[in-house]
């Protein structure tokens, strides 16, 4: 038992990297989308996304970091671990943009629907199952989602009158 413990300790200490930034450094921060709409086996709104760049005020401990916030982020609290930062090379081409007012205090945003692209019916064994192509706002077409037709007309009901 202890060589297994050993040989996993080894191959985790191969994967994991020590992220370190100095005070003045600037970060993204890792804010991800909420939704309760639940697809077919597909995640990718959920993949994380980052917001930023904000400056490093302090370190505090061995793994987390105050930032300069911005006041419309006010109600978030301003130590963030290391885990929720990424380091931001500056770059002149960059027009960074995020809609502060939006996230919640657990650094979460909450999508909302912008248009219907599209419609069809899913047939299974036994039901057929209508669904609605959605485009989301911040997102590209590429990136819309099917979404069941019947959960969509009770969260966004404006859009099927």
């Amino acid at each position: 038992m202890k060589t297994a413990q050993s040989r996993q300790k080894s191959y985790a200490n191969k994967c994991k990297r020590d992220l370190e930034f100095e005070v003045g450094n600037k970060v993204f921060l890792k804010v991800a989308p909420m939704k309760g709409v639940m697809r077919f086996g597909q995640n990718r709104k959920l993949n994380p996304r980052y917001i930023g760049h904000f400056e490093i005020l302090k370190r505090v401990g061995k793994l987390a970091y105050e930032l300069a916030l911005p006041s419309s982020l006010s109600s978030i609290h301003g130590t963030f671990h290391v885990s929720m930062l990424c380091k931001y090379i500056a770059d002149l081409s960059h027009v960074l943009k995020y809609e502060a007012s939006e996230l919640k205090p657990n650094l979460r945003y909450e999508e909302k629907l912008v248009q219907i692209l599209d419609r069809r019916l899913k047939e299974l064994r036994n039901k057929s199952i209508p669904l609605v192509k959605v485009l989301w706002r911040n997102q590209l077409v590429e990136e819309a989602t099917w979404e069941k037709e019947d959960e969509m007309k009770i969260k966004y009901p404006k859009l099927f009158g």
